[in-house]
C-alpha cells in the first residue's frame, strides 16, 4: 500500500469562488487578529520612527559632501531609510514562531485535518497581517521622514504601479521563507538556531541595515541570483527610489516573482515530505 497524508483533498479547483471566499475569510481573521494588538502598534511605529532618524543621518554621513553614494543621491538615500522603516513590518516579521509552536505541541494535526492545505491557510492569514501593518505601520515613517527631510518623489509613470505589485510579492517570499525556517521544527523540534540564522540574514542580506548597492558587484550578483534575501525588501526600495532604469526595474520584479513562487513551491514540497514523515511515525 502506498502512504497517505493527513492533509484532506482540497475542493475542486474549479470552484474557484469557494477558494477565494475561504482564502479573503481567513485572509480577513489574520487582519482582525493582529488589529488587537493596538498598544504593540503605537510602539512598533515609535520605534521605527526612533530608527528611522538614526538610519537616516548614518547613510547621509556616508554620503558626505559628495551628495551621492553607490549610485544614490541624499533625497534617495532618505527615501530609502524611511520607507525601510515602514515596510519592516509589513513585510519581515522575523520572530513568527506559530507554525514551529503548533508542530512542538502537535496542534498541527488539526491543521492537517482541514480542508485547506496549511500553506494556502498561513499565506491567507499573513497577507491579512500584512495588509494590517500597510495601514498603520507603514504611513507614519513615510510621513515624519519628509517633515525633517528632503525626500525623493517618483517621477516615472511606471514606477509606482511596479513598487505596489513588488511589495506584495516580497510579502508573500516573506512568509515562505518563515515557512521553510518553521518547517524546521519537523525535524529538529526546536527553531531556535534557524530562527537566529533567519533573522541575521532577513536583516543583513535584505538591504535593511545599509543598500546592498553599497557591495562589489560581484557579491551584489550573488546575493541577487543565489538567494532570495535581496527580493525581500531591497528590491522594492530601488524601484521605489528609481535607483535603476525602468527596463532593470521590471527585472528586479521579474526575479523577485520568480522567487516567490520558488519558495513557495519549496514550502509544499517541505510539507508534504513532512506529512509523509508524520505517517511513517505514526503520527
Amino acid at each position: 500500500m502506498g502512504s497517505v497524508t493527513a492533509t484532506v483533498a482540497p475542493p475542486p479547483a474549479s470552484n474557484v469562488i469557494l477558494w477565494f471566499r475561504t482564502f479573503r475569510a481567513i485572509a480577513g481573521s489574520g487582519f482582525r487578529r493582529y488589529s488587537t494588538y493596538r498598544q504593540a502598534t503605537v510602539a512598533g511605529v515609535v520605534t521605527n520612527t526612533v530608527f528611522g532618524f538614526l538610519r537616516c543621518y548614518v547613510l547621509l554621513a556616508v554620503a558626505g559632501a559628495a551628495g551621492t553614494v553607490a549610485g544614490y543621491d541624499r533625497a534617495q538615500l532618505v527615501t530609502f531609510v524611511w520607507a525601510s522603516q515602514g515596510l519592516l513590518a509589513v513585510i519581515l516579521v522575523g520572530s513568527w514562531t506559530e507554525l514551529a509552536d503548533r508542530i512542538r505541541t502537535g496542534e498541527v494535526v488539526t491543521d492537517l485535518l482541514r480542508p485547506v492545505h496549511p500553506v494556502t491557510s498561513l499565506l491567507a492569514a499573513d497577507l491579512g497581517r500584512a495588509w494590517y501593518a500597510a495601514l498603520t505601520r507603514l504611513p507614519p515613517p513615510l510621513l515624519v521622514g519628509p517633515l525633517f527631510f528632503p525626500v525623493h518623489l517618483p517621477d516615472r509613470p511606471a514606477t509606482v504601479p511596479l513598487f505596489l505589485l513588488s511589495v506584495p510579492v516580497a510579502v508573500v517570499l516573506g512568509f515562505g521563507c518563515r515557512f521553510l525556517v518553521n518547517a524546521t521544527a519537523y525535524w529538529l523540534h526546536d527553531v531556535r538556531g534557524p530562527m537566529i540564522l533567519w533573522l541575521l540574514a532577513s536583516t543583513g542580506l535584505a538591504g535593511l541595515y545599509f543598500p546592498l548597492r553599497f557591495l562589489p558587484d560581484w557579491l551584489q550578483l550573488v546575493l541577487w541570483l543565489g538567494t532570495p534575501f535581496p527580493s525581500l525588501l531591497q528590491t522594492s526600495l530601488d524601484v521605489l527610489v528609481e535607483r535603476d532604469p525602468t527596463g532593470t526595474q521590471l527585472g528586479l520584479v521579474a526575479l523577485q516573482v520568480a522567487w516567490a513562487g520558488l519558495v513557495l513551491a519549496a514550502c509544499r514540497l517541505v510539507q508534504h515530505r513532512a506529512e509523509r514523515r508524520m505517517v511513517a511515525q505514526g503520527g
